[in-house]
């Protein structure tokens, strides 16, 4: 599903303009992205956890020369679904 696809359902099931639909969304995944950035993790009872991980540094090869490469350590983005979740989208 696109991102338009995505406005226009909760559009619709909100009532709500697409344009206000569509800038309600863009605010809610930003300020989701601040909490992260911040190192905090964000908790939605019946949806998930969004939080972030430190990935160490390590060593990777290039598959084509077989040429160890150095990867950085970096902060990634993790999101763990709850239970509630994952029972909802077993039963499809």
């Amino acid at each position: 599903m696109k991102k338009s696809e995505f406005v226009a359902l909760v559009a619709e099931k909100t009532g709500l303009s697409k344009k206000d639909t569509e800038k309600t969304i863009d605010t809610v995944f930003a300020a989701m992205g601040d909490v992260m950035a911040a190192g905090d993790k964000l908790q939605m009872s019946g949806f998930g956890t969004f939080e972030t991980k430190e990935r160490a540094a390590r060593t990777g090869h290039n598959p084509r020369t077989g040429e160890e490469i150095p990867i950085a350590a970096a902060t990634i983005p993790v999101f763990k679904a709850s239970k509630t979740l994952k029972d909802k989208v077993d039963a499809k």
